[in-house]
């Protein structure tokens, strides 16, 4: 099986790669985009593997589209392992029809997951205002909020919303997860459907969109969403920039609610320099880098090995993806 994958992958996991006993052969491109097949050069058209392994350091590098391409114009690929959890790019149901085993990613639900906990705390714990009471020596006391007994409303209750769960649970917080799937789950008080998410949205003080993007949730928050949100409630984004109208967004800070918007992706990226979102007093953005957590590459990694295994063995994919994934 030919296994087409950045040379800073096969880098990583090769000792990993030979130790699983199948017969591989490595297609590699490196940072300059020199291609290599088990370490001799070829030509780009003599790159048609059987597996291609989408890692995070394809996009590092800028190369990503290159690895899409590939998998799209061969029609002979079997197995796609995606460090990605959005399918919302049209060439991944490019590559799906074609009959590709197809396999998202949770590698970054960690991370995402402690950037969605760390920013609401940031915001509700003033400890730059402590800070500032300690270099003045002042014994000031600074109230702050807790997380206890604040209600979580998470749209998208996948892996990174099950994540995010799982974390602000022990703090004693109540969660109501969206979904599909109504069935209970052990990291939320309550599941519902996403055609309930206005019945819950007045009782939220932390609202977070961690759904996929398709027809049903582009557009999702717009301006009666934010009508019907709780006078200071948060709103998270670490989904897609395009489930948010932007334009009411913005309306809705001006006005008081949401009380602040935590916003790691954008309809347009990068963002412009002349957006109004980067000097806005409520919002704190990052660009497109919630998953940037020191685990996130290695989990990966786990990840393709694990499926590469099930793969070998006829099983099914961890995270494989179906129609209903689109």
């Amino acid at each position: 099986m030919k296994i087409f994958l950045h040379k800073r992958a096969a880098d990583r996991i090769g000792e990993a790669l030979g130790a699983t006993g199948l017969p591989l052969e490595l297609l590699t491109v490196d940072d300059d985009g020199a291609f290599a097949l088990d370490g001799k050069p070829i030509e780009v058209e003599a790159v048609r593997p059987d597996i291609v392994w989408l890692s995070l350091d394809a996009f590092a590098t800028k190369q990503s589209k290159l690895f899409l391409d590939k998998a799209a114009e061969s029609g002979a690929v079997r197995m796609m392992q995606s460090c990605v959890a959005g399918l919302d790019l049209p060439v991944f149901r490019r590559i799906f029809e074609q009959g590709t085993k197809l396999a998202n990613s949770d590698a970054q639900a960690i991370a995402i997951a402690e950037y969605v906990v760390a920013n609401v705390v940031a915001e509700w714990h003033p400890i730059a205002e402590q800070r500032k009471a300690q270099s003045e020596r002042q014994w000031r006391r600074v109230p702050f909020r807790e997380l206890s007994q604040s209600r979580w409303l998470i749209v998208g209750f996948g892996k990174i919303g099950q994540e995010i769960a799982r974390r602000v649970k022990p703090f004693g917080a109540h969660v109501t997860g969206i979904r599909r799937n109504m069935a209970p789950h052990a990291a939320a008080d309550e599941m519902a459907a996403l055609s309930d998410l206005r019945r819950f949205l007045p009782a939220a003080d932390v609202v977070v969109l961690a759904a996929g993007l398709n027809d049903a949730t582009r557009d999702l928050a717009g301006a009666d969403f934010f009508t019907a949100m709780k006078p200071g409630a948060f709103f998270v984004n670490i989904g897609r920039g395009d489930l948010v109208d932007e334009a009411a967004l913005l309306g809705a800070l001006d006005h008081g609610t949401p009380s602040v918007a935590i916003l790691d992706v954008f309809r347009t990226e990068p963002l412009p320099p002349d957006s109004p979102f980067w000097a806005h007093p409520r919002i704190r953005l990052t660009p497109h880098s919630a998953s940037g957590g020191d685990g996130t590459r290695g989990r990966g990694d786990s990840l393709f090995l694990t499926n590469l295994k099930r793969f070998a063995a006829g099983e099914r994919l961890v995270n494989e993806v179906d129609e209903r994934s689109f």
